[in-house]
This record gives C-alpha cells, sequence and structure tokens, in this order.
C-alpha cells in the first residue's frame, strides 16, 4: 500500500531547538509545571523555576542536573509581592535582563463546598492563582520586551469552564485569565 514515508529519525529535538532562550516557570517541581521545565530544558532553554518547597526544588534541580538540562530554581512563596519581586531580581541577575518566556503555572485549591470556605481560602487561592500571574506578567514585562521575543502562557483549568460544586474559589481564579 502507498503512503506517506515516516521518517523515524526526526525527532522533535532535531526539528527545532530552544538553544539560547530563557524561560520562568512558575511552580515547576510537580505535575504539570515538572514536565514545562523538563521539555523546555530538553529542547536547549535555559530554565528558572521556584516552589516554595525547598527540598523538592533541591531534589528536581539534581534530578535536572543528572540528565544535563540547565536549570536554576530559587525558593518564592508567590502570595508574598516582595517575592515575586525577588524572584524576578533573581531572574533578570542569571539570565542577564532578558526573559523568552513566563509559564504562569503555580496554582493550589482547596477543595470543599463553598459554604465552607473562609476568608483566607479565598486570599491563598486568589494570591496563589491569579495575583501571582497577573504581578509576576507585570513585573516580567521589561525582561519580555528586552529578549525582542516573550511569550507568556498562563495556565487554566477545565474548571474555568465547568461548574464544579467543590472548588467555588479555584473556578473564579482559573477563569479570570
Amino acid at each position: 500500500m502507498g503512503g506517506a514515508e515516516v521518517d523515524s529519525s526526526s525527532t522533535p529535538e532535531s526539528r527545532w531547538s530552544l538553544e539560547g532562550t530563557t524561560a520562568l516557570v512558575t511552580g515547576g517541581t510537580k505535575g504539570i509545571g515538572h514536565a514545562i521545565v523538563e521539555e523546555l530544558a530538553r529542547f536547549g532553554a535555559a530554565v528558572h523555576t521556584c516552589s516554595r518547597n525547598e527540598a523538592e526544588l533541591n531534589e528536581c534541580k539534581h534530578e535536572w542536573g543528572k540528565k544535563g538540562f540547565r536549570v536554576t530554581v530559587s525558593v518564592c512563596d508567590v502570595t508574598s509581592p516582595s517575592e515575586r519581586q525577588k524572584l524576578i531580581t533573581t531572574v533578570s541577575s542569571l539570565f542577564d535582563g532578558k526573559l523568552n518566556i513566563l509559564i504562569n503555572n503555580v496554582g493550589t485549591n482547596k477543595m470543599k463546598p463553598t459554604t465552607e470556605y473562609k476568608a483566607e481560602d479565598f486570599s491563598l487561592m486568589m494570591s496563589t492563582n491569579f495575583e501571582s500571574a497577573y504581578h509576576l506578567s507585570q513585573l516580567s514585562h521589561p525582561l519580555l520586551k528586552a529578549s525582542s521575543a516573550g511569550s507568556i502562557v498562563f495556565l487554566s483549568s477545565v474548571c474555568s469552564v465547568i461548574s464544579v460544586n467543590v472548588g467555588s474559589i479555584y473556578s473564579a481564579a482559573k477563569v479570570s485569565y
């Protein structure tokens, strides 16, 4: 049977490269964020990621180093405006004042009925899931502009388009993108 020939030697890595680009991925030690850090680094980008958990950061950094990835890390609680500022200062220093890609990935959720949420739950989820992404995008603007090819990616959730009865604050924060 006739058909298109598939070149099995052609891998994504051989077709394109992120060599020479820089990226910041928030919340890069677990889940989707971890996978994003790995993919960007696999394609040659220099990546910086952050987490509140220093032990997880160090474990991931060691793992990425064994793979030959160029990944730097820093502890950052993205709910704190001063820590967000410090993160961007660190990124600017590491990447010579330029950033090509900002991935706003970090997120948190407390699953419970709407009537059981406390004011602290609202503050935590909105500052983590929405405010941090908005503020980091603002703070990163000069670095993204300096790179002449800046991109911002916001990770949302299916909860932003489908109502769930145990995540109303999370849904509100994610739909705000």
